[in-house]
């Protein structure tokens, strides 16, 4: 090494940014760029990544002045005087202590212009998620305009990886990919505008040891915590390093910053185990719950009915009442009125009107919503009710008293959505988030005992243009509207903080950490046919966790497949996250709704362990072999629920295997119980097994023909 080296290596910073079991070592050095050194198992000895020679590579690289990158910028500025480069040096760096973590803040500034990028990081004392963004100040005398601004960069050392990640479409939301990173690039994007999880979602998981295992295996989880449009790149280059660069997608979406403003990208929050993908979920799920990334994580979510698979927009006033006695009946604990109630000049009887006027329908409801307020009160049932406050329809009074608030490119005729008629109104307009937070405030003064808001969205913004934002400001739209949207939602917050609100977006195409602070859950597909949900909800969990996560036992055959299944497999799949029914409770049979009510009452009981426990997947439905298995173990890990899942049928199945059980503790003593069961008991019933036996041989289950499942609780007895 040479003196100069030498002396480089003296002068230079470490700055470890620890999690209870990981290590993100940053190095610093004045008037050097900063860089990613080291991300992996926690340590205590820094010296050791310096003594190993790990070089590491830019924490932040940045395009058109002496990078070594080429393809996988994290900055690209148009500066005031027309200098295409930007030079970022390690200035200053200061750490905060709050309560459960700590935030760290490293400050850049360029070598030519007043112009300073803050790389921002926070840790917790409760799990391993590392967030990272960026503060982008312009202390230049004219504007700037920021032509590529992600949030984070990350480097992983080449090798044998993997990349997870979800793609789909409606009805078939998060369907799990696997592939290993060649040389290239790898993509994940969306310009949808509204919905940037319907087609590919903003999460990827890196097994860096070869093919993605359940839980072994060094993983890295990568989520970005943005509802709009994103690009998640992964370049791989002739270098020792893959290049992840994760942020809004600059595409359309130029962003001018004037003297002194400054721009905060949205949150990346990585992930590393080595205890496979499922470690990186369960650490995805607990920084979730315990830390305000979903609202009021810690609480159980209620049981519910939802009228839209019963009714549709055929609502009524008995019909409700109809529902609500069964609801009653079933033991649930919330009805909740969807689509169709509402419209004055325009009546919502067809999916393409009224949007925007949101009035009851008379016509419907001649008493009104507080009528069934009170009528599901005096059943002893929460009520709720359906919105979607973010789009109008142009057959609607909002639109023919306001046609400057929807988005529509300049001097051009509106594109429209579902129905012909949809558009979106445009967040970025202050008088537009006023109109959208009276929608629910007018919901709260009316009804008062409103305990739940259904929240949809229903259309991308298919022409990009905003009556609000001056001709120089109109490629803000795109990010303008979602930070538009925020401010509404965190008025609504402020104002109703126990209001439990869902978020749907044609199912699940707003499943994202942008939104979930302000949302309890979000319904995870408009397909309740439970084969195809054993898919949906098994890639969901791998960043979601289970509380959040509303699942519904619907008719049979299923509405959007067709598919004939039994009671048991669709209430059994449906309870390992939040229980709902989508279907009127007056279509079971006798003996279907004693069932019924008796799962009702056998999840409420499983619930604490379901939605707050540590999820294991064990047998993925991916695997081609007609199984699925999963177990949710309480943090102490006293009591634990298992699922298995038969959703094929083979003549002498080569792939039956014994269902063994994870998370257990090995040398704890369970005793097993099956829960809704129709049939004589298993020979395992009532006995008791260690935790070691269990995870290591586990049991046979009886699982006959296709569509046949096995819940079981096992209750610690040490």
């Amino acid at each position: 090494m040479s003196l100069a080296a030498i002396a480089a290596a003296a002068s230079a910073k470490d700055i470890a940014l620890n999690t209870p079991n990981t290590t993100l070592l940053l190095q610093a050095e004045p008037g050097a760029r900063v860089y990613v050194r080291y991300y992996g198992s926690r340590l205590d000895d820094m010296s050791q990544v310096r003594n190993a020679n790990i070089r590491g590579e830019e924490a932040y690289p940045c395009f058109g002045y002496g990078s070594g990158f080429i393809s996988s910028m994290a900055l690209g500025v148009t500066h005031s005087d027309g200098d295409l480069g930007t030079d970022l040096r390690y200035v200053s760096d200061s750490c905060t202590g709050f309560e459960g973590g700590t935030d760290y803040v490293v400050t850049t500034r360029d070598t030519k212009h007043n112009f300073e990028v803050d790389l921002c990081y926070r840790t917790y004392g409760n799990c391993d998620v590392i967030e990272m963004w960026t503060v982008i100040r312009n202390g230049e005398k004219k504007p700037v305009v920021l032509e590529k601004y992600a949030s984070a960069a990350l480097p992983f050392r080449k090798g044998d990886v993997w990349v997870s990640h979800e793609h789909g479409t409606w009805a078939s939301e998060a369907w799990l990919t696997e592939e290993p990173l060649n040389a290239g690039r790898l993509e994940i994007a969306d310009l949808s505008g509204t919905r940037n999880a319907m087609l590919n979602r903003p999460n990827i998981m890196l097994s860096l040891d070869g093919k993605p295992r359940e839980n072994a295996g060094r993983t890295v989880g990568a989520v970005l915590c943005w509802s709009g449009n994103y690009r998640m790149t992964i370049d791989t280059d002739s270098g020792r390093y893959h290049h992840l660069v994760c942020g809004i997608n600059e595409t359309g979406s130029r962003y001018t910053l004037g003297r002194n403003e400054c721009f905060t990208t949205p949150a990346l929050a990585v992930v590393y185990s080595d205890e496979g993908k499922g470690g990186v979920s369960r650490n995805y799920h607990r920084w979730a719950r315990l830390n305000g990334k979903i609202h009021n994580g810690q609480a159980l979510r209620k049981t519910l009915l939802n009228s839209w698979e019963g009714v549709y927009l055929n609502v009524s006033q008995g019909a409700m009442e109809k529902m609500m006695d069964g609801v009653q009946a079933l033991g649930a604990e919330l009805f909740v009125m969807d689509d169709g109630w509402f419209g004055g000049k325009y009546k919502r009887s067809i999916d393409n009107c009224a949007l925007g006027d949101w009035v009851t329908d008379t016509d419907k409801l001649p008493d009104g919503v507080p009528a069934l307020e009170k009528a599901a009160a005096a059943r002893g049932l929460k009520w709720g009710i359906w919105i979607e406050p973010e789009m109008t329809n142009t057959l609607s009074e909002l639109y023919e008293k306001h046609p400057d608030w929807v988005i529509c490119n300049p001097g051009r005729e509106p594109v429209c959505g579902r129905g012909g008629t949809q558009l979106v109104l445009d967040m970025s307009n202050p008088a537009v988030q006023d109109y959208v937070f009276s929608i629910v405030d007018n919901i709260m003064k009316e009804t008062p005992g409103t305990y739940y808001i259904k929240w949809d969205c229903n259309m991308d913004i298919n022409s990009v243009g905003s009556s609000y934002l001056t001709s120089d400001r109109q490629s803000h739209l795109y990010v303008d509207y979602h930070l538009g949207l925020v401010r509404t939602l965190e008025r609504i917050r402020a104002n109703y903080p126990d209001l439990v609100i869902q978020d749907c977006a044609s199912g699940g195409g707003r499943v994202n950490y942008g939104l979930m602070p302000y949302f309890d859950e979000f319904w995870t597909s408009d397909n309740t046919d439970a084969e195809q949900r054993l898919f949906i909800q098994w890639g969901t969990s791998m960043f979601f966790p289970p509380c959040a996560m509303a699942q519904h036992v619907s008719a049979s055959p299923n509405h959007q497949t067709g598919r004939v299944l039994p009671l048991k497999f669709r209430f059994d799949v449906a309870m390992t996250g939040r229980l709902g029914m989508e279907m009127k409770p007056s279509d079971l049979s006798p003996e279907e709704f004693e069932f019924a009510r008796n799962a009702f009452a056998t999840y409420k009981e499983i619930r604490p362990v379901v939605q707050q426990g540590d999820l294991y997947r064990i047998l993925s439905p991916y695997d081609s072999h007609g199984l699925a298995s999963e177990i949710f173990v309480t943090e102490d890990k006293s009591e634990a629920v298992f699922f298995a899942y038969k959703f094929r049928q083979y003549a002498n199945s080569p792939a039956w295997p014994c269902f063994r059980f994870d998370g257990l503790d090995p040398d704890a003593q369970y005793v097993l119980t099956e829960l809704n069961r129709t049939s004589g008991p298993e020979p395992w019933e009532g006995k008791t097994f260690s935790g070691r036996f269990l995870m290591d041989t586990g049991i046979e289950l009886s699982l006959g023909g296709v569509y046949s499942s096995c819940i079981i609780r096992c209750s610690s007895c040490r």
